[in-house]
């Protein structure tokens, strides 16, 4: 592999679209240097960064939670099993709340949600007068 990659390369060895690359360059995510022709060059630590982020975003992660856990680590260097242990053990927990989330929302699509509509024969037995509007608005039997 050459020490350093053209945006092309960088394209064509990771699988992500060299505008998806200018826009992770734009927010932080990854980093290049221009030659004395004005042409962008990355290193080869970047191949395993777009990894990262292509990992964390099919999972659901932010751009911004994936920057901010990029931050942590030594620029220019490629990130080792060890680095992405810790980024992923950060991303657990955030995850387990939304897998909890999304279950709870599955459990109770045919159930009252505590939205007030009062239009729904249970709604009657499970808030009845619209008791949860007191706890704000929106369906409030959905929130973990």
């Amino acid at each position: 592999m050459p020490r350093e990659l053209t945006v092309g390369q960088v394209a064509e060895r990771s699988g992500v679209a060299v505008s998806a690359l200018h826009f992770y360059e734009s927010r932080g995510l990854i980093r290049s240097h221009r030659t004395a022709g004005n042409q962008r060059r990355f290193g080869g630590d970047v191949l395993r960064r777009v990894a990262i982020i292509k990992v964390g975003q099919e999972v659901g992660i932010s751009l911004a939670d994936i920057g901010a856990a990029l931050a942590t680590l030594p620029d220019s260097r490629t990130p080792t099993v060890r680095d992405w242990e810790k980024l992923s053990r950060g991303w657990a927990a955030d995850l387990d709340h939304r897998i909890a989330r999304l279950q709870k929302l599955r459990d109770g699509l045919t159930d009252c949600i505590g939205c007030g509509c009062l239009s729904i024969d249970k709604c009657k037995l499970r808030n009845p007068g619209d008791e949860l509007a007191g706890e704000g608005p929106g369906a409030r039997r959905l929130e973990v």
